[in-house]
């Protein structure tokens, strides 16, 4: 876990939000939306939460992170450019045939990639899996799985929140971006999810329920999380969609659309403003 203070990571964010539309819009193909949401907790699980080592994806002592909502893959690319996992350069070749930089995590390509994912609601299965191997193992490492809200109306996702709450898996932190937002409109008009703290509580998860775009709550969220060792914790993050992009920000068209050149420079235009002036929020 690297030293960083709640305003350089909102930097940090707010830089690779710059690197996630450069690259969505090079491919002309991808999920600007869900990436924007889902990017500040993100970088906090890999800057400030997790064992990580850049130089070695099979650390073998590591955390491990599935990202199941696997859509929402370039923010996991542009956190793994700037802390030098992989060549920045790299993030360029999103989504070509040959790139290790595939749509959704592919584990062959890219080793640091925990489980190939982006047929939703199969990660938490994996991460509740990976977290009962640990700890079999004997091993002192964290799961981490990071959900989509409506990912969440699939019934595999329900199956595993009882499974993780019969094992008593306290080194698994579930995370879900709750931005609202999937391709065929508001979580709640599609298949209304709430009340979803109270549904995870009656599953015997523990459970948080904050701002995912506010650092020192996701801290708290956390750093509390780490004491609860005898059932796993949900951290329900709400965040909007395309956050960080005035015009795409609650706008379910960025689901998965990418900018025109126009557009992708008036989103730069706007962060580096925010950068400038010192502030992310």
């Amino acid at each position: 876990m690297a030293a960083h203070t709640p305003e350089t990571l909102r930097r940090f964010a707010d830089e690779c939000r710059k690197d996630i539309l450069d690259m969505i819009t090079v491919a002309g193909s991808g999920h600007p939306g869900g990436s924007l949401s889902v990017i500040d907790v993100v970088t906090y699980l890999y800057c400030r939460e997790m064992k990580f080592d850049p130089k070695n994806a099979h650390w073998e002592d590591r955390d491990r992170f599935v990202l199941s909502k696997g859509h929402g893959v370039p923010a996991v690319y542009a956190v793994l450019a700037k802390l030098g996992a992989i060549p920045r350069e790299e993030l360029k070749t999103l989504r070509r045939m040959d790139s290790r930089l595939q749509g959704h995590p592919d584990r062959v390509a890219l080793p640091f990639m925990e489980a190939s994912t982006g047929s939703l609601g199969q990660g938490l299965s994996v991460a509740q899996g990976m977290a009962l191997g640990l700890r079999l193992a004997g091993k002192s490492g964290r799961v981490y799985c990071v959900l989509g809200d409506g990912e969440r109306q699939e019934g595999q996702i329900w199956e595993a929140a009882m499974s993780a709450a019969k094992f008593k898996l306290g080194n698994l932190v579930a995370v879900t971006d709750c931005n609202n937002g999937q391709i065929d409109g508001t979580v709640k008009e599609v298949m209304d999810l709430e009340p979803l703290a109270d549904k995870w509580k009656a599953f015997n998860w523990n459970v948080y329920d904050v701002n995912g775009h506010d650092f020192d709550a996701l801290s708290q969220a956390f750093t509390n999380a780490r004491k609860v060792t005898d059932k796993p914790t949900m951290i329900l993050a709400r965040t909007v969609k395309g956050k960080g992009v005035s015009f795409m920000e609650g706008n379910i068209g960025w689901h998965g659309s990418a900018p025109t050149k126009e557009e992708h420079e008036k989103a730069l235009a706007e962060l580096d403003a925010r950068l400038a002036g010192g502030s992310s929020k």
